[in-house]
């Protein structure tokens, strides 16, 4: 399985968006899109330029960085999208919003999706009652993921419950953290997803 195994916050500078790759740094004064608001690189404070192609391009890197996918598979999700019925661009965002990584880390189960995918791909979750140990898992609506009682309790779980504070939990999701699960209630509609994407981009980059 490929993965990015770089510095994660030079993809967010580069992006000059928070992608929300580190967890609780992310929500700190730490974070380095904070410290430093520009590109990295020797060129990184110079004038920033992009034609029309070049726009487009950050747009789908951006969004691909930010679920944590690779190329080929990003390409995959927006062939499928492609071929469903209704806005290319909202279908695109919602097949990646139902990824099984994704819906562990919107409901709080994990302090990023990285995090959130390690302990998917150690066989601590489980969906409908059945273990899954692959990241990429779709969700539906009605869908139950929950922690394996056999790892409930295990630190990790405690510790990111607890440090997760006060931040809010996605509308279309509901969690009880004493048995550590949620539900998916249904998929999210497009403004229920607050990723800073402009997915026409995407949809007019793949149509060239």
């Amino acid at each position: 399985m490929g993965r990015h195994t770089g510095a994660v916050c030079r993809l967010c500078r580069r992006e000059n968006n928070k992608l929300y790759l580190k967890g609780d740094r992310c929500y700190s004064d730490k974070c380095a899109v904070v410290r430093h608001a520009y590109p990295p690189g020797e060129h990184g404070q110079g004038r920033q330029k992009f034609s029309e192609y070049g726009q487009q391009l950050r747009e789908k890197q951006k969004a691909r960085r930010f679920y944590g996918v690779m190329e080929r598979q990003f390409r995959r999700y927006f062939k499928e999208a492609d071929r469903r019925k209704g806005v290319t661009g909202e279908i695109l965002l919602q097949l990646l919003e139902s990824r099984l990584d994704n819906v562990v880390f919107r409901m709080g189960l994990g302090r990023s999706r990285a995090e959130a995918r390690q302990l998917i791909n150690h066989g601590h979750f489980e969906v409908n009652g059945r273990k899954v140990d692959v990241a990429s898992f779709l969700t539906r609506a009605g869908d139950i993921v929950a922690v394996r009682e056999k790892c409930r309790n295990k630190p990790v779980f405690k510790n990111i419950v607890e440090d997760r504070g006060d931040q809010g939990v996605a509308d279309w999701l509901e969690v009880d953290y004493e048995k550590l699960e949620g539900r998916v209630l249904r998929i999210p509609q497009r403004e229920e997803i607050d990723v800073p994407v402009t997915e026409h981009l995407i949809v007019e980059l793949y149509s060239r």
